[in-house]
């Protein structure tokens, strides 16, 4: 599932630099949730794996009442760091900007996909391990990622385009 809804609304000026974003998105990370409810109904969850960013961890320790293992793997993707002052765009052209940075990795420092699949390889296979049912805390931008490789090893779940906060979606084999 995804973190609950992050308390971090968006700039309030029209226009903001790269330096606006870059702070929007460390206020982002920091931010507190929105506790909500989550029906865990879908399975007989003994392990929990979750981000080691704050909204996850919290998200976790909320529906989750036993041991969480906290992995750096189940992290969001980071978005390009644009500096600078002299460009005002608005925010939400900014959001598109770093997306698409990442999906046609046009600079050096942004992760590649196939470093994100990788990553979540290692994830999958740490969760198999276990060899029991697992709740998994993760980000919008992996859970695809996550969903793939886990068709991949032959697991059914739903299909989702943009994962929803807080919402668990099952994957069984």
């Amino acid at each position: 599932m995804r973190h609950f809804r992050v308390k971090h609304a968006y700039p309030a000026k029209l226009l903001v630099t790269p330096d606006e974003v870059a702070e929007w998105f460390a206020g982002y990370d920091n931010a507190d949730i929105e506790y909500g409810h989550v029906d865990l109904s879908g399975g007989d969850w003994q392990h929990c794996f979750c981000s080691d960013l704050p909204r996850a961890v919290k998200t976790a320790r909320a529906i989750f009442p036993g041991e969480i293992i906290i992995l750096k793997d189940l992290r969001e993707i980071e978005p390009y760091p644009f500096r600078g002052n002299r460009i005002k765009l608005p925010f939400l052209v900014w959001a598109v900007l770093v997306r698409l940075v990442w999906y046609f990795k046009s600079h050096p420092n942004v992760e590649s996909r196939r470093a994100v699949r990788e990553r979540v390889r290692r994830v999958v296979d740490r969760v198999l391990q276990s060899d029991s049912d697992a709740l998994v805390v993760s980000h919008a931008a992996l859970m695809p990622f996550l969903r793939s490789e886990l068709k991949r090893r032959g697991f059914r779940g739903p299909w989702f385009g943009h994962a929803a906060n807080g919402l668990l979606y099952v994957f069984e084999r």
